[in-house]
């Protein structure tokens, strides 16, 4: 994970010297970028740091070693449903809380409760049917 902090590393020492130069080249007239800049610099440090942390605890992955093979990361990734509409569900539950905060409120509650629809639908995708336990 050697690469990953160093990136978010690198990441979190530029942006706060670019946040601290937008400030003074707009006279600290306009607050939001700076402090967008700066938050975002704390944001990719703290990331950086989890990253740093985690790969003290675990041990080297494939893609850590400089000599590794494409074939050392092959394997199982995890368990996925084969064919399921509940993630376009919860992608038009986000664009309608999106629209609501355009359009109007009202939409968002609509997007919320097709949201939590979508959720326990993704959730106990697996608990019937076919794939049940």
């Amino acid at each position: 994970m050697r690469v990953e902090y160093l990136l978010f590393g690198v990441g979190a020492l530029v942006f706060a010297p670019i946040g601290l130069i937008y400030g003074w080249l707009t006279d600290w007239a306009e607050p939001v970028g700076l402090v967008s800049l700066l938050l975002l610099s704390g944001l990719a440090g703290l990331t950086g740091l989890f990253f740093f942390v985690t790969s003290r605890r675990i041990d080297a992955r494939p893609e850590d070693d400089p000599l590794g093979e494409i074939a050392d990361g092959a394997g199982d990734y995890g368990v996925f449903s084969p064919s399921s509409w509940w993630p376009l569900v919860l992608g038009i539950a986000a664009g309608l809380i999106f629209l609501g905060a355009a359009v109007g409120w009202w939409i968002s509650g609509i997007g919320g409760v097709l949201g939590i629809i979508g959720l326990v639908g993704l959730l106990f995708e697996f608990s019937r049917g076919q794939h049940a336990h």
